[in-house]
């Protein structure tokens, strides 16, 4: 499970950075609400944990933004005691839980555990575009009575693809998504992956295209026959 963790106190962060990866999650970290929302943008996580009191951006404001825009990650808010106004406000903007500072780190697993039993009941493990469909937990891509079980770098863009249809991704959001902040890769490693898919969909005989955009990116297109 991956995590978005934002916490402008940094000795803070390192701590429970630590714990959370102790306790298998795989955690992002940053350090004010600018950041929250670049990361927030660009990565699918399974969940995110804002506080509330951050520079730049105010773990409310990021809150609010993300739900406009219709991410649907489950979100815990980090809160001081004091700030009641502030739990009904994040609650009402669409936070699924809230947890007032300071806690004990047991608290905080078990509340991160909840929020994110409550994701899985949600979240279809097919999912579905056209006439294909990727299943989360086997990495097949199917369609038409064949499927193909995907690498996992191939996966991981056929899953940013379809969590993304109808928007155009760049080259750099894809990096991102599929290798990660940090990666190395030249750019050119992307039109790599996305033709391995093109011929995968057409194997399949899909009636979904990536289609490219000069300049701005790809996305997957529903192609009538």
């Amino acid at each position: 499970m991956k995590l978005l963790y934002a916490e402008d106190e940094i000795s803070m962060s390192e701590a429970v950075k630590d714990i959370l990866e102790y306790h298998n999650y795989s955690v992002d970290a940053v350090y004010d609400g600018e950041e929250a929302l670049e990361f927030a943008r660009l990565e699918h996580y399974d969940g995110i944990i804002l506080d509330v009191m951050m520079p730049k951006l105010n773990g409310l404001q990021v809150l609010q933004k993300l739900r406009a825009e219709g991410c649907k990650t489950p979100v815990l808010l980090l809160t001081a005691k004091s700030e009641v106004e502030d739990r009904i406000e994040g609650l009402d903007m669409g936070a699924d839980d809230y947890l007032p500072k300071p806690f004990v780190m047991g608290e905080l697993l078990a509340r991160i555990r909840a929020m994110l039993r409550r994701r899985e009941e949600f979240t279809p493990d097919i999912l579905k575009c056209g006439n294909i469909s990727l299943n989360i937990q086997s990495y097949e891509l199917s369609g038409n009575g064949q499927s193909f079980v995907l690498p996992k770098i191939e996966y991981k863009m056929m899953e940013a693809l379809m969590l993304n249809r109808g928007i155009f991704l760049s080259t750099e959001d894809l990096l991102v998504k599929v290798w990660g902040y940090n990666c190395e890769a030249d750019i050119g490693v992307v039109w790599v992956y996305i033709s391995y898919l093109r011929k995968r969909l057409s194997a399949l005989k899909a009636n979904v295209e990536i289609k490219a955009k000069r300049n701005v990116g790809y996305t997957l297109e529903v192609v009538n026959d």
